[in-house]
């Protein structure tokens, strides 16, 4: 009985810590490359109207984002409010261009290499 007890326990704590793994985990950075970008204009503004009659906004980007060796690639991706601009950015991106997150970072965060290249981008 005290061995069921005890089996029926330990499952009970995997089940809860893969739960509370699964919930504070974020799967749209896990495995993604990084890639650094300044925030310039947005490209375009899409706007959707919902059922309640409220209007929300999408601001779309394309920019050029340079990865941590100082490789340059053009991305674009979107945000639900307009990004402050000369902010910069780290990137989550996979498949080379596809963006699936962001963080707004400080300078000193991002890699000499792309420092360096993004200094050069017009």
């Amino acid at each position: 009985m005290k061995k069921v007890i005890g089996v029926v326990l330990v499952i009970v704590l995997l089940f809860t810590g893969a739960v509370v793994a699964l919930a504070t985990m974020d799967l749209n950075r896990l495995g993604k490359e990084n890639m650094y970008v300044q925030i310039s204009d947005y490209v375009e503004v899409e706007e959707a109207r919902l059922d309640s009659g409220e209007v929300v906004s999408r601001y779309w980007y394309e920019l050029p984002a340079i990865d941590e060796a100082g490789k340059h690639t053009i991305v674009q991706f979107s945000a639900t409010r307009e990004l402050r601009k000369e902010a910069y950015l780290m990137l989550y991106v996979k498949n080379d261009d596809e963006v699936t997150s962001y963080d707004e970072v400080k300078w000193e965060d991002i890699p000499a290499e792309a420092q360096d290249k993004l200094l050069q981008v017009p």
